[in-house]
């Protein structure tokens, strides 16, 4: 190890987990990756390579393990698992111990379905005495691992905490901006999910660019309402972790959600979708249960989350979707603000 590195630790070896893990590899951290599958975890280890970013070469200073008690020296723990995986992975760590300086770091987008809880909120249950932080923004681990330019937000109460993150994640291609926002940046990056299925089925239907944009206009305006309702500040949306994020998922096929949305669009039903993905986990579909249910708690109009909602768990054709949303009563738009709808 470098005189100037860090003893990292990623939880969760999907091609995000291990996207980030490069970054701090090849940062000079040595980042220690946790599998799930001690299978996957000895290919790691032995090829440097990974089933779920195919073609691509890892750092040979990454390392693998399936033991989640070996990173109990690590001094930032990033945790980087399926949303609905996130509160049985943190008191399993919780469990097998961490330093008693280690900072965690949430890089997981989505809100619990049964309490509404943020991902930070879960880490921050499981560990009371350690300080979390988030990272988000729009950033595809694909990209990500082959070097391509990125820049992405990172969160934490404590700007100290922020700045200490943040100089984990300044390469030359890899640049990190700090707030202490927590709130709006995980919101930006669980509600857009939504957004990027929208996106998909809008590609899928064939609409066009116009429909794609006013898809993008009016999901900001919603994702705003519903963020800064939540707690977040209306800032933040416009950032990289709003805007930017809602971006690259309403347009990239790279996009988890942007695929389970062209398939739906193109006439296919749910479950067919996701059995096409194989492993690959798209937050969008239960994130859209978790988002819609909290809007409607608030009574927030979200009139674009309820009608994917009512397509993934409804069974409502898209196209029913579509002329719902063009046949409601017209109103103004003020000034692009989160107000109109």
């Amino acid at each position: 190890m470098s005189e100037n590195s860090i003893k990292t630790a990623v939880v969760g070896a999907g091609s995000w987990g291990t996207a980030l893990a490069m970054v701090l590899a090849k940062g000079g951290h040595d980042p220690l990756l946790w599998c799930r599958s001690a299978d996957l975890s000895a290919q790691i280890n032995a090829d440097h390579a990974t089933p779920y970013l195919p073609g691509v070469r890892l750092p040979v200073n990454l390392s693998a393990t399936s033991c989640l008690e070996d990173l109990s020296d690590a001094r930032v723990i990033l945790v980087v698992t399926p949303s609905k995986a996130m509160a049985e992975v943190a008191t399993n760590l919780a469990k097998a111990g961490i330093h008693d300086e280690a900072v965690l770091l949430s890089c997981t987008k989505g809100i619990e379905l049964e309490t509404g809880r943020r991902m930070s909120q879960i880490l921050a249950d499981a560990f009371s005495n350690h300080s979390i932080g988030v990272l988000s923004g729009p950033n595809h681990a694909e990209e990500v691992s082959r070097e391509l330019p990125t820049a992405t937000t990172i969160a934490a109460d404590d700007e100290a905490i922020a700045k200490r993150l943040q100089e984990l994640f300044t390469l030359p291609w890899f640049r990190s901006y700090t707030t202490t926002d927590v709130a709006g940046v995980e919101l930006g990056g669980a509600i857009k999910n939504v957004f990027a299925i929208a996106g998909g089925i809008v590609e899928g239907m064939r609409l066009g660019d116009n429909a794609k944009a006013a898809l993008v206009t009016r999901g900001l305006a919603e994702l705003a309402r519903l963020g800064v309702a939540l707690g977040g500040d209306a800032g933040t949306f416009q950032g990289l972790s709003g805007v930017g994020d809602l971006v690259v998922t309403c347009y990239s096929e790279l996009s988890r959600n942007h695929r389970v949305g062209r398939g739906l669009g193109e006439g296919k039903t749910l479950d067919d979708v996701v059995a096409s993905m194989g492993q690959s986990v798209a937050e969008g579909v239960p994130n859209t249960r978790s988002i819609y249910c909290e809007a409607r708690r608030l009574e927030v109009p979200t009139p674009i989350i309820d009608q994917v909602y009512a397509v993934l768990y409804e069974e409502k054709p898209p196209a029913a979707a579509l002329a719902d949303l063009f046949t409601r009563d017209p109103r103004p738009e003020v000034d692009g603000d989160a107000m109109s709808r």
